[in-house]
Parts: C-alpha cells; sequence; structure tokens
C-alpha cells in the first residue's frame, strides 16, 4: 500500500511539474515582453551576430534570456536584415516569428529641399541602409542614365518631392524604379504634361523652371507671377537673367545680393551668359512651386524685383525703364540696411 501511495504522490509531483514547467514554457512564449508603451524600433544590419542581436533586444525587452531560450528553441539561426518595430503587448512567439518571416516595416523617406543628387544621396543615406556614395555612382553612371532617359544634369527632376514608405533595406536600384513609376505618376495626374506641351515644355524643363522660381522667392502667392516672367522671356528669345542660376554656378549659398562681378561667373548655368534654360534643376521645386510654372500667371511682365522691406515681395515692370526704378529702389533700401 505504501509502494502505491509513493508512485501515486511521485506521479502526481511529475505531473505538476510538468504542468509548472508547461506553465512558465507559456508565459515566457506569451507573456508581454516589450519595455514601452510606444513603439521600439529594431534595426538589423547583414551579417549581425546573435551577441549584437542580443544586445539590441536588452534595450527593447523585459526579459532578453527568455526570448533568447524561445529563439534558440524556434530555431531562429539568422536574422533578415530590415526595420522592425515591437508594440506593448508583443510576446516573444509573435517578436521571434516576424523575425523569422522578415516581415519588417516600412518607413518614411522624405524627399524635399536638396541642391542636387550629393545633398539627395546624403539624406536618403541618413535614413535608409543604402549607401550614399554608391547612389551618387548609380546616378551619374552613364549607361544607367541612359536607361533612365535622364542626363547627369537633370537627373534630380527625376526625384519628385514627397513622403514615401519603403523598406530600410530598399537598394538604390529598386528605389530609382519606385521614383519613376512615382515620376510617372506625378505628371500624368492633372493634366500636368498636357499643360508643359502647352508651353513647348517637357516635364524636367517644367522642374527646371520650377527651381529657380522656388529659389527666387518664398511667397507662394508670387510664384505664379515669377514663372510668368521666366516664361515670357523663354517665349521672347530674352536670357533668364536669375539670380539664384548665378548663385548655383559659383557653388555657394547664403548670398544676399548678387553684384555684377558675380555675373561673370563661367558657367552653363549662369543664365545672365546662357540662353534659354540651364542644363538642369539648380534645386529640389515643391509640387505646388511646379503647378505654379504649370499654371503660370499669364501677364505681359518681363522685369521683377524684390520690394524694399523683409517681406520677400517683388514689383513688376513690363519695360526695362520701368525696372531700373524698381532696381534702384531696391539698392537704395538694401544700402540703408548695409546688407553686402
Amino acid at each position: 500500500m505504501r509502494l502505491n501511495n509513493f508512485a501515486f504522490y511521485g506521479s502526481a509531483i511529475a505531473l505538476l511539474s510538468i504542468g509548472i514547467f508547461a506553465y512558465l514554457s507559456y508565459c515566457a512564449a506569451f507573456n508581454a515582453n516589450v519595455r514601452s508603451s510606444s513603439r521600439m524600433e529594431l534595426y538589423v544590419y547583414p551579417n549581425e551576430t546573435d551577441v549584437a542581436i542580443g544586445l539590441k533586444m536588452d534595450s527593447i525587452l523585459f526579459d532578453t534570456s527568455s526570448f533568447m531560450h524561445l529563439a534558440k528553441i524556434m530555431k531562429l539561426t539568422k536574422l533578415k536584415p530590415g526595420r522592425y518595430l515591437f508594440k506593448k503587448d508583443d510576446h516573444n512567439f509573435a517578436i521571434i516569428n516576424k523575425l523569422r518571416s522578415g516581415a519588417q516595416d516600412a518607413i518614411n523617406v522624405t524627399i524635399n529641399n536638396v541642391r542636387d543628387i550629393y545633398q539627395l544621396s546624403g539624406k536618403l543615406g541618413a535614413v535608409m541602409m543604402l549607401d550614399s556614395m554608391a547612389f551618387v555612382s548609380l546616378l551619374t553612371d552613364s549607361i544607367n542614365l541612359m536607361t533612365l532617359n535622364f542626363t547627369k544634369e537633370n537627373i534630380l527632376s527625376l526625384f519628385i518631392p514627397n513622403t514615401y514608405q519603403m523598406y530600410w533595406t530598399t537598394s538604390g536600384d529598386r528605389f530609382l524604379q519606385r521614383m519613376l513609376q512615382e515620376n510617372k505618376n506625378f505628371w500624368l495626374k492633372e493634366n500636368r504634361l498636357q499643360k508643359a506641351a502647352e508651353k513647348s515644355l517637357g516635364a524636367s524643363e517644367i522642374y527646371t523652371v520650377a527651381s529657380i522660381v522656388e529659389k527666387e522667392t518664398i511667397n507662394e502667392s508670387e510664384k505664379g507671377m515669377i514663372a510668368g516672367v521666366y516664361l515670357n522671356r523663354l517665349k521672347t528669345g530674352m536670357k533668364l537673367q536669375a539670380d539664384p542660376t548665378v548663385v548655383f554656378a559659383m557653388g555657394l549659398t547664403g548670398i544676399q545680393r548678387v553684384l555684377l562681378q558675380h555675373l561673370r561667373t563661367e558657367s552653363p548655368y549662369n543664365t545672365y551668359l546662357v540662353e534659354g534654360l540651364p542644363p538642369g534643376p539648380i534645386w529640389m521645386p515643391s509640387t505646388a512651386t511646379i503647378d505654379s510654372v504649370l499654371n503660370a500667371t499669364n501677364h505681359d511682365y518681363i522685369f521683377f524685383c524684390a520690394k524694399p522691406g523683409y517681406d520677400g515681395t517683388h514689383t513688376f515692370a513690363k519695360s526695362l525703364e520701368g525696372h531700373l526704378l524698381n532696381a534702384r529702389a531696391y539698392r537704395k533700401w538694401l544700402d540703408s540696411q548695409r546688407i553686402k
């Protein structure tokens, strides 16, 4: 009888142990294990070691050891590169499944306010796994440019400023393919290509005009007027004589006053010396500025000049005489403010 009791108690203890182990295993697998109430990010680089991942998970999880133990059982041997988001209620089982499947989360990539492809590449390299110098090489490779149907001078006009969702691991080639599609979508909307054709300009040329307008004024209400001036000059064969192109040609920023000596800068971008448009954009314009060129105000003005004061507005003139009067008033104000 005693032997039977011992056998009974032994079996009970074994079952209890199994139950406790099962419960603890369940807790280790399915209890919420993310520290923060906000979403936590994990960036996995190619060929990153388990040790490095473990250290990163330390800052994300309450209990890293239970995670690592379950990861071993579930044979999470190699992580796929990517950016992974984890929320407060995520448990080890869900986290491991996500990492094992490589179900990374997209990031927001904002493209705007850059001078050229070098600034653009640097900006992308700061938020994506993409190598900025390798991306520059893609954008300057003659064969690749021919495939894209752009030149090294106008390649910036491929990129339509916006915020795009894409994966952190997106390669340079895939990024360019996405941008080609976004560019096509943009120009097909709202009759943009038709409006450009009505002005005898292509999409890249409209983009270039918009880049000049973008640097001429921050006043949205005036952009259509200024765009109209440049389109009038192109139509009549007059040189654009745009100060921002001179600043770009000089490779400088922050010039408050363009002087006569600056206008003699030898460059295909100096529209005081060359006729027509520069070979490419001098800045990435906003979509609103692109539309201000496509929908430019119809007028007879061929001159404009900044108004005295700090509000950033302009006066417009139809004749050189009227323009010289406006320019004289502005120069007098600059001198009074000691702006060189």
